[in-house]
């Protein structure tokens, strides 16, 4: 294959490989409905994993959602410290009034987490995700999205959760393509006049 050609074909494969690298679905996880304290509609169903694939779960920190009465909002890492109104956040509290504090853990279905946080679910286990989760998934399954909770009768609010895992296929293309790069710098290196 002529240098040029090499060049042509190591480029299309690894633009191929880099434009999809991963597609992010997004997911509305309600409060009240998703709540694993019995919530109406259960977990919200997201994709199919399989364990040790690669999976992420982004959650933007300007979601927040309630688990009752002031200072109950919460972005998905849960109730874990002081979170002040805005002004123009989903509470509808005027700017720097505590809407959120400090509310410890709970434990439900054997797994602790903190109150109003975003837990997924895979094959009967628990997984604490937050506001992002980079990792494996940690059993086979459908993964579903949770607000943790011990009461949904008085919860509020909704999160946009983006769920994604890389394609098969596209890390095979990238493969190629590096290769293809590789095997043209290799050539490079073996035809270049020595200095």
């Amino acid at each position: 294959m002529s240098k040029s050609k090499l060049i042509a074909t190591a480029s299309v494969v690894a633009a191929l490989a880099f434009s999809g690298i991963a597609n992010a679905t997004e997911y509305v996880v309600s409060a009240y409905d998703n709540s694993i304290a019995d919530g109406p509609a259960g977990g919200v169903a997201t994709l199919n994993v399989t364990s040790g694939e690669h999976l992420s779960v982004f959650t933007p920190t300007t979601d927040i959602w309630n688990a009752g009465a002031l200072p109950r909002w919460s972005n998905a890492n849960g109730l874990i410290g002081n979170l002040y109104a805005t002004g123009s956040d989903a509470s509808g509290e005027p700017a720097g009034t505590l809407i959120g504090t400090n509310f410890g853990d709970t434990t439900q279905d054997g797994y602790t987490a903190p109150f109003g946080s975003l837990v997924g679910e895979i094959g009967g286990v628990y997984q604490l995700l937050g506001t992002s989760f980079k990792g494996t998934a940690w059993a086979t399954g459908t993964l579903y999205l949770y607000y943790w909770d011990s009461n949904y009768g008085d919860n509020s609010g909704a999160i946009t959760s983006s769920v994604e895992v890389p394609e098969p296929a596209t890390w095979a293309l990238m493969l190629v393509g590096f290769g293809g790069v590789g095997a043209l710098l290799r050539r490079r290196a073996a035809t270049a006049p020595a200095t």
